[in-house]
């Protein structure tokens, strides 16, 4: 079932029992944010949170750990909420085959009923900002689809962009945003800064529940985000032209800012506690002058937790940083079997393959280096067996146990890019990457001992599955 908005989302999740409602009057600091912490420790079936009685705000409605668990990931997709990890990731890579199905243009969206220009803009007056962390430096948006285009190619629209960026509240009508030098949004910024010109945005929050998927997930530079959340739909996005802009944006969305990012001007932005499970720290960062706001009647906002893993942004950002990887390597790569890079959105990736001869795994580590994911986030890359599922953390630490000798299996890529959120880096946006060849030598690769490996009895695959349906008739 595809969704045209967030409310509708919101009504399947509650049906389905993945909604808590939390009428009780609440602070907004600090306990909307520790809820959402909270729920991520609830596991792989955690329910979306829902406020609409926050202490200080007249008519506040918040939104949080709307993707929070792989339950609520499969509805998003309209897969039964107890389909599993991998099969969810499978079932994204069948249906990005379908890649690209053009967006549906509508008139009359919602969010078109209330406005506010010129000298009435007021950030303040739409959303019930609430800080997330403690130490970050002010409110933030974290979960609004921000659309953009290229300004030397304006009607290409592979090259427009709907991403996913943090940006800070700086006033009434003033924002800050970072674009990681490796997202379209800087290559946008980056074009019209060079003609001269401010950035047209877009920003949209509160949207159906594949709009978030795909802003997040790494595509090519001329790839339309809204073509693959049509893929993954299975039917046509629901889009419309924003009125100041023409920027296309969400059809469902409950609030619409527009404005500009100006060029050349920067401001401080951050701290702001980060996917990484680590606060980075405060830099000069691109300043958005906000000319416009469109907004539903009582509109919801919809916000997204940070911190120390597992929370929302690990679900979703996980099957759509796999499935990318997945699919560039396999196209290099035919003998790939499956790619993990779920953990802290990619930063260290899994890869299970075949190989044609010796040194054939680090082949395929290195080309993980170079995808358009790997070169600003991947820094440490595992490949095993294709007998070992990436999944399954036990396995990969048995094949990181028996097949890893430190002597010769690990390569070293001194001095290589990443974002600068990674806090591991020495140098902000340089770090030496690593690639862990955990498979099991072939010709003329001869070394070690592993003519005897014990591998699975040929019927335990119809005993698990027998063991499960027995299971589940308990």
């Amino acid at each position: 079932m595809a969704y045209d908005d967030l409310r509708g989302f919101l009504r399947a999740l509650d049906d389905e029992g993945q909604l808590l409602r939390i009428t009780e009057p609440v602070r907004p600091e600090p306990d909307i944010a520790a809820a959402a912490n909270a729920a991520g420790r609830m596991g792989d079936a955690a329910p979306a949170l829902y406020f609409d009685n926050v202490h200080g705000f007249t008519n506040a409605r918040i939104a949080m750990n709307v993707h929070g668990s792989w339950a609520n990931h499969a509805l998003a997709l309209g897969l039964p909420k107890q389909t599993g990890v991998e099969q969810q990731i499978r079932e994204f890579v069948r249906r990005w085959d379908e890649f690209p199905v053009k967006p549906q243009w509508r008139d009359d969206p919602p969010w078109a009923r209330n406005t506010l220009s010129g000298a009435d803009v007021d950030l303040f007056r739409v959303l019930p900002l609430v800080r997330l962390n403690e130490g970050d430096a002010g409110f933030y948006l974290d979960k609004a689809a921000v659309v953009s285009k290229d300004p030397d190619d304006p009607d290409h629209s592979g090259k427009q962009n709907v991403g996913i960026y943090r940006i800070q509240v700086k006033g009434r009508a003033k924002m800050a945003l970072q674009p990681v030098p490796v997202h379209d949004i800087a290559l946008h910024l980056s074009k019209a800064e060079a003609r001269g010109e401010d950035l047209p945005v877009a920003i949209a929050i509160g949207n159906e529940p594949v709009i978030p998927i795909v802003a997040a997930t790494p595509m090519r530079y001329d790839e339309n985000e809204y073509e693959l959340a049509g893929a993954l739909r299975g039917e046509p996005a629901p889009v419309v032209a924003a009125p100041l802009t023409g920027l296309p944006v969400p059809w469902g969305s409950e609030v619409v800012i527009e404005g500009v990012i100006e060029g050349r001007r920067r401001e401080i932005e951050g701290p702001f506690g980060e996917f990484t499970g680590h606060y980075s720290g405060g830099r000069r960062m691109p300043v958005i002058r906000v000319d416009r706001i469109s907004y539903r009647d009582n509109p919801i906002f919809e916000h997204l937790y940070l911190g120390m893993p597992p929370t929302e942004i690990d679900y979703l950002i996980a099957a759509n940083t796999c499935a990318p990887l997945y699919r560039q390597l396999k196209a290099d790569f035919p003998e790939v079997r499956a790619v993990n890079a779920m953990c802290t959105h990619g930063l260290v990736v899994i890869v299970s393959t075949a190989k044609r001869y010796g040194g054939f795994a680090r082949s395929v580590g290195l080309r993980v280096l170079t995808t358009p994911h790997g070169l600003g986030y991947a820094t440490t890359v595992i490949v095993v067996d294709e007998d070992v599922d990436p999944f399954t953390l036990p396995q990969v630490m048995w094949a990181l146990s028996t097949k890893m000798n430190p002597a010769h299996d690990l390569v070293v890529i001194p001095n290589s890019p990443v974002m600068e959120l990674a806090p591991q880096a020495d140098v902000p946006g340089v770090v030496d990457k690593l690639i862990i060849d955990a498979t099991t030598p072939v010709s003329p690769d001869d070394r070690g001992n592993y003519g005897n490996q014990v591998h699975d009895l040929p019927e335990t695959a119809a005993w698990l599955t027998r063991l499960r349906h027995l299971a589940a008739g308990r």
